[in-house]
């Protein structure tokens, strides 16, 4: 066995053993603590090297059990999903460190992080197992796994918005879930299987009616699951009430899931484009509708969820083009966005507790009373608006460019979309930095007005003057410092730009060229069907 293949499965096995390690340590927060940090470490390392060897080796398929294909479970590592799994476990890594110091500093005596940490590792491996399936049903399980960790960690608390908020986001996913599995089942009639690389070649051979049928119940599904709009209207009321860390792990990493299964389902099964051009039309819609949402908000967590729901746009616009080009942009614009998102909603996380409040009409002066916050805020924030030479600018380069590249009418109308939704997104930043951190304090209309204690894992604060809170303006060494260093990793794609572009290239030639993924997983078997793959 390579080191490659041994590696595959440890980004879902170490996660579960970690989260059951915190749960017989449940009664001892630093003990729980320290081995989930750990447990997350290691993946990161193991998310490295696995990225490291795959654009070293080639795609690497693993038959678990020793069982061949379609009778065993399949776990495929190819360049797109070893650069997921990289980037979603630094982002949990940040999460849990910026967590472990909001949890040192306000004690877990009342905080639920006995439950908290293990259904964190728990959505860890969902997230992992999603990225690592070869096929449908299993891609299915590790959605799942992240709906049953995603409904704890978005109603801990127990408040009255968060379960109404988790009731609502509970009933979406299994709506979506639902019409998953008739997808599963109509590809499972169609070709009588679910390996991914066995689709690959028996939909070749399915008529053209009933493989677009397939199709467009899966784009439903995992449309949802990415909220590409018109299926986006659940995301800005949900992400919103959740805690900080809770709120920076939804919105960088579960809509990617979805993007990611809608690109390797399209390039893999579907690569003749017979959706096309719904998916520009979804794209363009889903950024100028978001976007326009974003504008119309005044409370900051609500107008970054109206964010998040208008650039994935950029990414479906790059799927939508079926080109190389396309694809490459849309795998640099994802790990770009997880980043830059992510720092975002730590940053706000950060306000909260120095300032008493996210809404608008009660910041200000904030660049004045924390220069450092100020930093951290601007930095990512330019960078979601594109503004050169930072990452968000080379992604949507990138998009533009194969946009131009593919001269239709439609691509010219997405290029003009992406370019009114970078400057709105740019607006939207503006404004929240002109009133939350460039204005004084008493100039906002409620400015007066400040939570009496920080957020928590248990939110009970109530309103106060902002003279009187009990604990004004102090952040946590651990939280800033998990939030500059994920800042600082998302300016590493600016510098290293060149390289990762080239990952993202080859990563796109994997994508455009489906016998790469069907070779790595059917191998000798491959020869006698490699015909058919359309």
């Amino acid at each position: 066995m390579s080191p490659l293949t041994a590696l595959a499965p440890l980004p879902v096995l170490v996660p579960l053993l970690g989260a059951a390690g915190t749960l017989v340590f449940g009664r001892q927060p630093r003990i729980q603590r320290f081995v989930m940090l750990s447990v997350l470490s290691v993946v990161v390392g193991i998310c490295g090297v696995l990225l490291y060897l795959v654009d070293r080796d080639g795609t690497t398929a693993l038959q678990v059990g020793g069982w061949g294909t379609p009778i065993g479970i399949t776990l495929v590592v190819d360049r797109l999903s070893a650069a997921m799994l990289l980037v979603s476990a630094i982002v949990l890594l940040a999460v849990s460190v910026y967590g472990a110091g909001q949890n040192i500093r306000d004690g877990d005596d009342r905080q639920p992080t006995s439950i908290y940490r293990p259904t964190y590792l728990v959505l860890t491996a969902g997230v992992s197992a999603a990225f690592l399936a070869g096929d449908l049903f299993n891609l299915f399980v590790g959605f799942e796994i992240l709906l049953a960790a995603s409904f704890v960690l978005l109603t801990v608390g127990a408040t009255a918005d968060r379960i109404r908020a988790g009731i609502a986001y509970v009933m979406v996913s299994m709506v979506s879930s639902l019409i998953f599995l008739a997808g599963i089942a109509l590809a499972y009639a169609a070709t009588g299987t679910l390996n991914l690389a066995q689709l690959a070649v028996r939909m070749g051979q399915v008529p053209d009616g009933i493989r677009m049928a397939v199709y467009a119940v899966l784009l439903v599904a995992f449309g949802i699951k990415a909220a590409v709009f018109p299926l986006s209207n659940w995301l800005p009321d949900s992400y919103p009430t959740a805690p900080a860390p809770v709120t920076a792990v939804f919105a960088g990493l579960l809509t990617k899931v979805g993007v990611y299964a809608i690109i390797r389902t399209h390039s893999l099964l579907f690569p003749d484009g017979g959706f096309d051009g719904v998916l520009l039309v979804c794209g363009l819609l889903t950024m100028v509708v978001g976007i326009f949402g974003a504008i119309a908000q005044s409370d900051i967590r609500r107008l970054l969820s109206f964010t998040l729901v208008s650039h994935i746009g950029y990414m479906v616009f790059g799927i939508g083009l079926s080109t190389a080009a396309g694809l490459s942009g849309a795998v640099f614009y994802v790990a770009h966005h997880i980043l830059v998102q992510t720092a975002l909603f730590l940053v706000v996380g950060l306000i909260e507790r120095q300032a008493g409040s996210v809404s608008l009409r009660r910041l200000g002066g904030l660049a004045a009373a924390s220069p450092l916050l100020a930093i951290l805020f601007l930095v990512p924030a330019l960078n979601l608006g594109g503004i050169p030479p930072f990452s968000g600018f080379i992604g949507k380069v990138a998009l533009l460019q194969a946009g131009a590249a593919a001269g239709s009418v439609l691509a010219w109308v997405l290029v003009a979309g992406s370019v009114l939704t970078s400057l709105l997104t740019l607006y939207a930043m503006a404004r929240v930095w002109s009133k939350a951190f460039w204005r004084p304090r008493v100039e906002a209309p409620e400015g007066h007005l400040t939570a009496a204690k920080p957020p928590t894992l248990v939110e009970d604060s109530t309103d106060v003057l902002y003279d009187e809170r009990t604990d004004p303006g102090r952040m946590p060494l651990l939280m800033v410092g998990s939030t500059a260093a994920l800042v600082v990793v998302g300016l590493c794609l600016t510098v290293f730009a060149g390289p990762i572009l080239r990952i993202a290239d080859r990563a796109a030639d994997d994508l455009s060229n489906p016998a790469v993924y069907v070779g790595a997983v059917l191998g000798n078997s491959y020869g006698e069907a490699k015909g058919t793959i359309r």
